[in-house]
């Protein structure tokens, strides 16, 4: 097993419902993707999105280029069943934080076989939730019931069936 530098996160709340950790606060030394959100590390290591790929691109060509900004843990390259080209997007994961900023940095907009690749963190923590007058859980959802409401439609179960 190789030895690997890991960033580890802080623990989450305990069981009794108590943090057991200060309370996550957006920071500016905070990681950031190009929108703005907060970049996130997956379970093993920091991960990055690769897209626009050109279909004929190797696992070599992607070898060569990602692996001048540090060490690669793993590298999956997602193809299309019928024609096995790449489908467009490339996942690259590595073990620092440093290395993967290090790499969206160097090559976000650079050209992998005539095509601008695009670079950039693939997990991200979600904006905070508005506060607003829903009050407590329910995500801001206004009660009533009634009416129909808007979504898929679905069957009726065999209890809401009424005979004629």
């Amino acid at each position: 097993m190789a030895t690997t530098e890991m960033d580890i996160d802080p623990p989450l709340d305990s069981p009794n419902g108590t943090s057991s950790a200060p309370a996550v606060t957006t920071t500016t030394s905070d990681t950031r993707t190009s929108t703005g959100a907060v970049a996130v590390r997956s379970i093993e290591g920091w991960i990055i999105l690769v897209t626009n790929v050109h279909e004929e691109a190797s696992e070599e060509d992607l070898q060569e280029l990602f692996g001048d900004y540090g060490e690669i843990k793993n590298l999956h390259m997602n193809l299309d069943r019928r024609t096995g080209y790449v489908k467009g997007y490339v996942l690259v994961e590595y073990p620092t934080q440093k290395e993967a900023k290090a790499a969206i940095a160097g090559a976000n907009g650079a050209k992998l076989l005539d095509q601008t690749i695009s670079v950039d963190f693939a997990f991200v923590r979600p904006p905070p939730k508005k506060e607003d007058n829903a009050g407590g859980r329910g995500g801001g959802r206004s009660g009533g019931g009634g009416g129909k409401k808007a979504g898929r439609a679905r069957s009726r179960s065999p209890d809401d069936v009424k005979e004629d």
